[in-house]
């Protein structure tokens, strides 16, 4: 009995302290610098932009050996994470979701999501994925299958859909919207599809303001830019500007029938880790399955027309053929 409370009460020292209404959150994947700034969002509360509700409390370490960006950078998060904020780092997912109440895939390789992401929907942890969803439309697509099937909820989203700046450009009555232009950085990294390393933010704003609907996508590409045109339903028209070399600014202008918006100033996380938790604590997702696919199948659906030479691909041919 003696060595039982021994073992209980070093487990209990292990973990920070909890208030009762708050969440327990584990971090899988200590490999980006979201890591230690959403912790500070959450676990800090006296930082100016304090999100309450739960506290970041266990981690699993993950990290990527091929991806310099990856492996660099996890000891020096994980140490942060241990040393500032007492998260007790775990060996296993499976040993993290035994620990919190809710998961935030965080790796910033898309490719081992779907594999991280199994465990948590086994165990019934509501999720968020930070970006790229995964690294594969059709991993993509799974993971959202899964989840549904086990009616465990996910939801994934770039942080530029919440900047302040964004949202006050989505309320300005411009009428009807008939289309819109989306600019920013879209670096790429040779393990992933090009836009899903980095030119899925200024695709995500592109989706915050038309939504689902695309039907067709095409692709103009050279070294330095991509320009990607979507036509979506009723004749709206998309237009994605990546941006790899010299300044990659972003910026979102919106076309409607009676004015034009643009969006001014930038934004930060706080936002994004706001509807997180209110999705975490509602199971609601902000952001439906369908949207998030949908926008992964544009990245998809502008990779193969570059290899077809810029001819437009019908996004539900990109769907059919990636398992939707």
């Amino acid at each position: 009995m003696k060595l039982l409370l021994a073992i209980l009460s070093g487990i209990i020292l292990t973990l920070p302290a909890i208030a009762a209404d708050e969440l327990r959150l584990g971090l899988i994947g200590l490999d980006t610098s979201h890591v230690t700034a959403f912790t500070k969002l959450l676990n800090d509360t006296k930082h100016k932009d304090h999100v309450p509700g739960g506290k970041v409390v266990a981690a699993f370490k993950g990290g990527s050996p091929d991806i310099e960006s990856s492996a660099s950078r996890v000891e020096g998060y994980t140490k942060q994470l241990r040393e500032e904020f007492g998260v007790k780092i775990v060996p296993t997912i499976e040993e993290l979701c035994q620990q919190v109440d809710a998961v935030l895939l965080m790796s910033v390789d898309g490719r081992p999501h779907l594999e991280q992401a199994k465990p948590v929907i086994k165990a019934g942890k509501p999720m968020f994925i930070d970006k790229p969803v995964a690294g594969s439309l059709r991993d993509a697509i799974e993971i959202f299958r899964l989840a549904k099937e086990a009616k465990v909820p996910v939801f994934s989203s770039s942080s530029y859909r919440y900047y302040d700046s964004l949202v006050e450009v989505k309320k300005a009555n411009v009428g009807e919207i008939r289309s819109v232009i989306s600019y920013g950085p879209a670096h790429l990294e040779p393990h992933h599809p090009d836009l899903f390393w980095y030119g899925v933010h200024p695709t995500e704003a592109l989706f915050t303001m038309l939504g689902t609907g695309c039907e067709t996508v095409s692709r103009t590409t050279t070294p330095d830019t991509d320009i990607i045109s979507g036509i979506w339903s009723g004749g709206r028209i998309g237009t994605l500007h990546a941006l790899r070399k010299g300044p990659t600014p972003h910026k979102v202008i919106v076309f409607g029938t009676k004015a034009v918006a643009e969006q001014k100033g930038s934004g930060d996380y706080a936002p994004l880790v706001r509807e997180i938790m209110k999705f975490l604590k509602t199971g609601v997702a902000p952001v439906t399955p369908e949207e998030t696919i949908e926008l992964f199948a544009f990245m998809e659906a502008a990779d193969e027309s570059k290899r077809q030479g810029g001819a437009p691909v019908k996004i539900k041919d990109v769907l059919k053929k990636n398992g939707q």
